[in-house]
């Protein structure tokens, strides 16, 4: 079996932006009226032609994702254990070359996290760490998913690229979903980003994916991080990796996430800084190019944001989020990996998804389907 890269390596990053740059409106137009859509459709519906189509492609976009996932909104909590990190990079307040306490969480500590999420509701976990294999590697990562696994119905990971071996070790642990984001598909300026560490392999990083599909991940997750380099090119290798990890790897699910770079102690301006206009643009050119994908919004994202943009074709929510190791329990804010934008709490963000008829749902619903599916199937065969 191969890999992403052999499809990634036949085209150049100046070439898609340069096609990207030329699309016309009645390219858009076609696109729109397409009801199957490409990856070079979903390249259209990017571009700066399709900005006019917005109102249109909005309505589309909602009522593709009310008739494949009704009027549900997951909700999950991040869940920092450790800002101890060995990677220097330019956008994150995490990086080994900015001065900050750090911090790892120990178990104890780790459950007076949980205790306080699990008041709210949570149900749905996301681990995040530093990349520091020694301090926060696969054995720290399966200790904390054994002891996780009794207080949630789903465990998501966000930390550094793993072998498939380990990913397996982890899956076995109880782990449920892997989120990775490339950061940049541009591979000559991914070093400028990345110049120290084990992440500033752009090619590693990049396979991630197929490693995770191989050890039979049921989620993933993929991204960019909107601001390095041109969004919208960023955006079209996410959808062609996503395109042909759910051709290859068909039995996993999948989820997108648009990041936009936020104030961090890292200090890294946007370089191509990205309108409130052109992230509806981007969900909504997302779910007209894949009905089936999972989209999520942060609280990277304001208050007015996401109270409007929720509609137009995201699943799932973070809510009530800390980006500092024990900043639930222990409510500081000195550690932070990037400057949170909606604070509110967990309850206000329930009260405006049900103000809109919306139903605020606390754990992944599909891992317990395919469990009962897999038994029922088991029990048919005995």
């Amino acid at each position: 079996m191969g890999s992403f890269r052999e499809i990634f390596d036949q085209y150049k990053y100046e070439e898609i932006q340069e096609r990207i740059l030329s699309v016309s409106a009645s390219d858009v137009k076609l696109s729109l009226n397409k009801s199957k859509r490409s990856v070079w459709d979903f390249l259209n519906l990017i571009s700066p032609a399709a900005l006019p189509f917005l109102e249109e492609m909005a309505h589309k976009s909602r009522a593709t994702t009310l008739r494949r996932f009704g009027n549900n909104m997951q909700l999950f909590a991040p869940l920092y254990l450790s800002n101890e990190c060995q990677n220097i990079c330019t956008y994150c307040g995490f990086s080994l070359d900015v001065d900050i306490p750090r911090k790892t969480l120990n178990p104890k500590e780790i459950l007076a996290e949980v205790e306080v999420l699990k008041k709210h509701g949570f149900d749905h976990i996301l681990l995040v760490t530093g990349e520091a294999n020694k301090t926060v590697g696969v054995k720290y990562f399966e200790k904390a998913i054994r002891l996780l696994s009794d207080h949630f119905a789903h465990i998501s990971l966000e930390v550094q690229p793993l072998d498939t071996e380990e990913y397996q070790q982890l899956i076995e642990a109880g782990l449920n979903t892997v989120l990775v984001y490339q950061e940049t598909y541009h591979k000559e300026n991914y070093k400028l980003h990345h110049p120290k560490g084990k992440k500033s392999n752009f090619y590693y990083r990049l396979d991630t994916p197929d490693r995770l599909g191989k050890a039979g991940i049921h989620k993933m997750g993929l991204g960019a991080l909107i601001g390095l380099e041109d969004w919208r090119v960023d955006s079209f290798f996410t959808a062609m990796h996503l395109e042909y990890l759910e051709r290859t790897y068909w039995r996993t699910k999948y989820s997108l996430s648009f990041p936009r770079l936020r104030p961090n102690a890292g200090g890294q301006e946007p370089k191509l800084a990205m309108s409130d206009r052109e992230l509806v643009q981007l969900i909504c050119a997302y779910r007209l190019f894949n009905e089936d994908v999972e989209l999520s919004l942060s609280t990277r994202e304001s208050e007015l944001f996401r109270d409007h943009a929720f509609k137009l074709g995201i699943t799932s929510m973070s809510a009530g989020s800390k980006t500092n190791p024990g900043g639930y329990a222990q409510g500081e804010a000195s550690l932070e990996q990037f400057e949170i934008s909606d604070e509110r709490s967990v309850g206000e963000i329930c009260e405006i998804l049900t103000q809109n008829q919306y139903v605020p749902l606390w754990k992944d619903w599909d891992t317990a389907l395919q469990t009962k599916k897999l038994f029922n199937t088991s029990q048919a065969e005995n």
